[in-house]
């Protein structure tokens, strides 16, 4: 593929579809978006058949015009390279999910989704500074108006709370971007995840960079947005806000935070693994507690990406590697819960759980998905979610023991609260006659939630597809952050103080390993 502009190709044909969308039918919008989103997946499907495990670690690179500090640079790595082929998978899922419950301003609802994958997939392939920071911000735009227009009946307030959390934190972010781009004398991010900034000044900048990451993700206390943003986005908006939109912020942690600001990014751990660990339990608990459907998973994907975030400050390979595994996790079972949620609200037109039971009776089908993505969402083994929680916790836990010991909770909690859903929608008697006449799945629904079950499947048995073209990206990011890797809590023998000590043999083995020797 040598000299062909996948990258921009993969962002010039949704934006090109973007624009023919708005002067066409509904009908005719409905499939040039579908069209369009399946051109993205195989061309994402080529991205990844010929990615060069082991190879270098920027592939695809593409420079086009500069002007000034910014310049049009695109290349990926592994971490890019998984959260592309997750927002190329997704996007056809959406549109297919939108085919019947949209129905007014259909062309600017799909011209709407194609702009939301093209900067999505322009955040993971920028290699530019402010290119990153332009996609990164205009993704807000269109789930904006996804939500204030086609939203619910109080999108109005939360469109503007999600538009106005999300810009003000990434204010700090441009002034130290600014900063930064002044004082290496470049914007390129490769040339600045290699450049060494002072301690002192790195621990402002993380904070910076921390206040529009921490949004994003969400992490507690600022997840408040969240929950009132996914209860009143159409179904689709939903998918992608959880499924992809809210990785930006982990992306973020190990694109910029990890690499750049290392020093500062041991020195508060304890900042983030406090944060995590309060994430998990409140928002578990709140999440047991709810009569929304869409609230609890909303809350439940607050204590999930705090898994993400202990993973990430772990300093270790365990921890980075399952904290990925848990991004492309939770965005394919958290999308499919909101897709489980959109196909009953469309037929009863109701996200209260109280007004449900009895659902296995008469859709089956249903039924059986919904358990399989509760499980998947649990940590089941067998499912993505169990491979993902239990990198990221046996990574936390070589660090932080009791860090670990409080995030392990999320087990516990999460199968309170999903396995407490699953019963009142699934079990009992059925409440009412409009329930009972709910039909099973369609055709449409069913190959919407088909394929990513497969995945999640796939995921959880044969994990390595997914670590492999990640492995040297997190063996080259470890190569920069060891140095500043916190010191563990943990004592090897009764009595010994040597924790400096064990610490280092804990890490001794990453700096033998080869990029592509199995872990």
């Amino acid at each position: 593929m040598d000299g062909f502009p996948i990258l921009s190709v993969m962002l010039a044909v949704p934006a090109i579809a973007a624009i023919a969308c708005l002067f066409l039918s509904a009908d005719g919008a409905r499939w040039t978006a579908l069209g369009a989103t399946f051109v993205d997946l195989a061309l994402g499907i080529l991205l990844w058949l010929n990615y060069d495990i082991g190879g270098a670690q920027w592939q695809f690179a593409e420079q086009g015009i500069r002007l000034g500090f910014f310049s049009w640079d695109l290349g990926i790595d592994g971490f890019a390279l998984m959260l592309i082929m997750l927002s190329v998978f997704l996007m056809p899922i959406c549109i297919g999910a939108s085919w019947r419950s949209v129905t007014k301003r259909v062309p600017e609802y799909m011209a709407a989704f194609l702009l939301t994958e093209v900067l999505m997939i322009g955040t993971f392939a920028a290699q530019d500074l402010f290119l990153f920071y332009l996609f990164f911000e205009a993704g807000l735009i269109p789930m904006y108006l996804i939500i204030g227009i086609w939203g619910g009946a109080n999108r109005i307030y939360a469109s503007y709370k999600f538009f106005l959390y999300t810009l003000l934190g990434s204010l700090l972010m441009l002034v130290a971007m600014l900063y930064m781009a002044g004082t290496a004398g470049t914007s390129s991010i490769p040339a600045l995840q290699a450049y060494d900034f002072p301690a002192g000044v790195q621990t402002w900048l993380w904070l910076a960079f921390f206040a529009s990451f921490a949004v994003k993700m969400p992490m507690w206390p600022v997840h408040t947005w969240l929950p009132d943003a996914h209860v009143q986005a159409p179904t689709a908006g939903s998918v992608i806000l959880a499924g992809v939109l809210l990785k930006l912020g982990g992306y973020g942690f190990l694109r910029f935070s990890l690499p750049m600001f290392p020093e500062a990014s041991g020195q508060l751990t304890w900042l983030i693994f406090g944060l995590s660990a309060v994430a998990v339990i409140y928002t578990s608990l709140v999440a047991l507690v709810q009569a929304d459907m869409k609230k609890l998973i909303a809350y439940s994907s607050v204590a999930h990406m705090a898994i993400v975030t202990i993973g990430l400050f772990a300093f270790n390979r365990q921890g980075i590697e399952g904290a990925m595994i848990m991004m492309l996790s939770h965005g394919l079972v958290s999308g499919a819960l909101f897709l489980c949620v959109g196909v009953i609200y469309d037929r009863l037109h109701t996200r209260e759980i109280a007004r449900y039971g009895g659902l296995s009776i008469n859709m089956p089908r249903y039924a059986i998905l919904f358990l399989f993505f509760t499980m998947a969402s649990i940590g089941l083994p067998g499912t993505s979610g169990f491979v993902a929680e239990f990198l990221a916790l046996m990574g936390t836990y070589q660090v932080s023991t009791w860090t670990a010991l409080l995030c392990t909770t999320s087990i516990i909690l999460g199968a309170a609260y999903m396995l407490y859903l699953y019963r009142r929608i699934a079990y009992g008697e059925i409440p009412s006659d409009e329930v009972r006449a709910m039909p099973d799945l369609s055709r449409r629904e069913l190959w919407l939630m088909a394929p990513i079950a497969a995945v999640v499947l796939w995921m959880g048995v044969y994990p390595e597809s997914f670590l492999a073209p990640m492995r040297k990206d997190v063996a080259v990011l470890l190569q920069r952050i060891d140095r500043a890797a916190p010191i563990s809590d943990s004592r090897p023998t009764a009595g010994n103080p040597a924790a400096a000590a064990a610490h280092g043999a804990v890490h001794a083995p990453e700096h033998e390993s080869t990029p592509g020797e199995a872990h």
